[in-house]
């Protein structure tokens, strides 16, 4: 079956990977993109692709409610969204927040309110939650969390902990919409390869965009996936088969947070 996947921040390195992937399973992306000037690099992505490619130029930083949003969605008409945009803590905090906060969150309620929407799966980091995660090992959380804290992108990670977590709880009271966040350590360009996907045994590492972009892919296409918050690190399992031991398993990195119910 084709489904229509709306990429919001289709210019990203990691929505750049992603395309292709979804194009030669002969879906439908419509590319958000900022800025005119940026048509011609997603345009190179659908050049001999099986799926069609549409291109829209549109400031999600003017996404102020619901409403506004619901009315991109109606019109666009996804059965899939996947969340890649982001200020990437550039610019003002104000920005950081209507973009990866509020204009996120706008687009999840509406989102959630379609029922022919049926999948939002959000690209967020790996310490992007409350608590330590019960699995790892006693200290690890403790220096990170006040890098998150105090650190240059406090900000940054403060909008994309409750856009993760709006997320969740959306998706588990919805009975159309599965949500995924899905959580990469530290990002590099090195070409993808194994990783260490759902619960990972620490906060600190790498991966490469490529690794999450197959990811992505693979977890949208799932037959099963339930809502649920995913890590990913470069590690030892080949991708295609972590993706599956997720889905069958249920894995949830969500657990230990506030957030997460059973």
């Amino acid at each position: 079956m084709s489904y229509h996947v709306l990429l919001v921040g289709g210019h990203g390195k990691v929505a750049q990977y992603l395309t292709p992937l979804l194009l030669k399973r002969s879906w439908t992306v419509t590319s958000v993109i900022r800025t005119h000037d940026q048509v011609p690099t997603i345009q190179k992505h659908g050049i001999d692709q099986p799926g069609k490619l549409n291109v829209l130029v549109y400031d999600v930083e003017k996404i102020s409610s619901k409403r506004q949003a619901g009315d991109l969605l109606h019109e666009l008409k996804p059965d899939y969204i996947v969340w890649s945009a982001g200020a990437g803590g550039k610019g003002s905090p104000e920005r950081t927040f209507r973009i990866d906060r509020d204009a996120a969150i706008h687009l999840i309620h509406a989102a959630a309110a379609i029922p022919t929407i049926t999948r939002f799966l959000l690209i967020s980091h790996n310490g992007s939650r409350q608590l330590a995660a019960p699995w790892w090992s006693p200290g690890e959380w403790e220096k990170f969390y006040d890098w998150v804290t105090n650190g240059t992108l406090a900000n940054y990670f403060k909008a994309k902990l409750v856009a993760d977590e709006e997320l969740y709880r959306v998706s588990r009271e919805s009975k159309t919409i599965i949500g995924i966040s899905l959580r990469p350590a530290t990002l590099t360009t090195k070409p993808a390869g194994k990783v260490t996907l759902g619960k990972t045994p620490c906060v600190h590492g790498y991966v490469s965009r490529e690794s999450v972009a197959r990811a992505a892919d693979g977890l949208l296409a799932a037959k099963g996936i339930r809502n649920s918050w995913v890590d990913i690190y470069d590690g030892e399992e080949d991708l295609d088969e972590a993706v599956l031991r997720v889905v069958n398993n249920n894995v949830d990195a969500a657990e230990g947070d506030p957030v997460y119910v059973r």
